[in-house]
This record gives structure tokens, sequence and C-alpha cells, in this order.
């Protein structure tokens, strides 16, 4: 745990760019300061993907000025839960934390609508996670 003893939780793309900042956001949004969240890549890129920051911006959550985050061994220590969301291996184990894979299209160089949908299915995950938290 961290050191305010709220849950942390760290979600994990391989860009850090679109999936794990698109529920990251959900997720501050959803429980505002209750929980640490934080989030990273195993290969961050430059910026965030611009329609991921324009599909979260219809649900009036702004992560435009989020930055991609290179995946560290201190950022896992610190969660009590690591969400992955396609970044394979790269994510070290630690015993005593929990774990969970989501499988998510990647919104690279999607449509918005293919983007929209992969924010949807996010968000109830983030949903679900929540409950568990909180």
């Amino acid at each position: 745990m961290t050191d305010t003893a709220k849950p942390a939780v760290l979600f994990v793309c391989v860009h850090n760019a679109g999936r794990s900042q698109i529920a990251a956001g959900y997720l501050r949004a959803l429980v505002g300061d209750r929980i640490d969240v934080f989030s990273a890549g195993s290969a961050p890129g430059e910026s965030v993907n611009p329609t991921a920051v324009e599909v979260m911006a219809e649900e009036g959550i702004d992560i435009a000025a989020a930055v991609p985050q290179i995946l560290t061994t201190d950022a896992v220590r610190v969660a009590d839960v690591v969400i992955t969301m396609g970044c394979g291996d790269a994510c070290p184990i630690f015993p005593g934390k929990r774990y969970e894979d989501w499988e998510l299209t990647d919104p690279a160089g999607q449509p918005i609508d293919v983007v929209r949908g992969v924010r949807d299915d996010i968000r109830a995950r983030v949903e679900e996670l929540m409950v568990t938290l909180v």
C-alpha cells in the first residue's frame, strides 16, 4: 500500500498513450482521491493518443495533460492492484499484489467509433474494479 493507506492502482499498457490513460482517467473521475491512481507503459509513446483524449472529453474527463510514463519496478511495488492491457511480460510480478490482465483492442490508429467502444469497455471494467476497492 501507499503511505496514505489508500489502495493504489497501476494501469499498464505498451505506450501509456491510450488504454491505460483512459482507465486512469475514469478511475480518478469516479473515485476522486479515495484511491491513488497511476499509469505507465513498457515502451511509452511521445504523447497521449489524441483520439483517446477526444473520446474522454465526450465523457467530461480531461486527459489532455497526461504524459506517458515508463513502467518502473517501483511503480509496481507501490501498487496494490496492477491492471495490464496488452503489455506482455514487461510487468514485474511481486507476491501479494493483485494482477488482472484486461484484453482490449489497442486504440492506436483506430477510427473514433472503435476508440469509443474501447472507452466504454474500459469504463465498465473500471466500475467493476472500483466496487472491490472502495
